[in-house]
């Protein structure tokens, strides 16, 4: 069992508002859908830290034998 403290931080930023912040992995779907809807009308602009989605998506792809 994880203790709340140990949640890994996640970088998200928004291009738009040029903001950049971290938050626990357990609340980046909450913290990205009330910013989207609070400043962009629900429009998806804030997201994960392209370089981390993209090396998390490599990650994934190669565990389930697609670069083989």
């Amino acid at each position: 069992m994880t203790d709340d403290t140990d949640d890994t931080e996640i970088p998200i930023v928004c291009e738009e508002c040029k903001t950049e912040t971290t938050v626990p992995l357990s609340a980046v779907a909450d913290q990205l859908s009330t910013h989207n809807e609070n400043r962009h009308d629900g429009e998806e602009c804030a997201e994960v830290d392209p370089t981390l989605k993209s090396h998390i998506q490599d990650l994934a792809a190669k565990d389930i034998g697609l670069l083989e």
